[in-house]
């Protein structure tokens, strides 16, 4: 199958930052090749069309997706992604390819499922992985307790069994290597000042408090192909 068989081909293509990778042209999608993480002012204008292709890193699919949140446009959105890089969470994730011609043929052609998208209590959104290092706190998922102490590590991602919303796994120390996994619809931390990572990118300050919860609506993300 070719990128341009199958479902009506139309849509918006965001292709952020030098990285992105070159994709064949396709009758009846416009390209828009702008910076990395784009906001408002690059995509509102384009949230009309029901269909947007992001082309670019894990950042860069949150950065739209929080876009589509302050419009009010997830529920009416399809949301193709094409990695910019092989390593993407959001990818391992879904299950979406990194080469780029076959992913960018299920953007196009794919189901669009409803995944959950995880929010911060700083106005942000998670898409793939959320992190924090080396850390001494009390934290919750939910009402289980995900720590009281110290960590090397701790992990949120959105939960892709159909769970409440995000799976948190914590790395307790250099003993107990295998992390302790749970599962909830929200994350709470309580800590010595640390830096959070959001899709690979860390918080510009340090924060004693930080919370990851899943927003009451879903992205529709493209997928598999029907």
């Amino acid at each position: 199958m070719s990128v341009t068989e199958g479902r009506d081909v139309r849509g918006q293509v965001l292709v952020c930052g030098a990285s992105a990778p070159e994709l064949p042209e396709v009758d009846g999608l416009t390209v828009h090749r702008v910076g990395e993480r784009p906001g408002k002012d690059v995509v509102d204008p384009l949230l009309e069309d029901g269909q947007l292709i992001v082309v670019g890193t894990d950042a860069d699919l949150a950065a739209v997706a929080l876009r589509l949140l302050r419009k009010e446009k997830l529920a009416t959105t399809r949301v193709g992604f094409v990695p910019a890089d092989p390593a993407s969470e959001v990818a391992a994730l879904w299950g979406l390819p990194t080469d780029p011609a076959r992913a960018l043929k299920v953007a196009l052609h794919g189901d669009a499922d409803p995944v959950p998208l995880i929010r911060d209590d700083n106005g942000g959104v998670l898409v793939g992985r959320g992190t924090f290092g080396a850390i001494r706190g009390v934290a919750y998922c939910d009402d289980g307790v995900a720590l009281r102490g110290t960590a090397r590590s701790i992990e949120v991602t959105p939960d892709t069994e159909g769970g409440a919303g995000l799976v948190v796994r914590v790395v307790k120390g250099l003993v107990f290597k295998r992390p302790m996994t749970l599962a909830g619809r929200a994350f709470q931390l309580g800590c010595v000042p640390t830096r959070p990572t959001s899709d690979g990118v860390p918080f510009p300050r340090a924060i004693t408090r930080w919370t990851w919860y899943r927003h009451t609506e879903d992205l529709r993300l493209v997928r598999g192909l029907g």
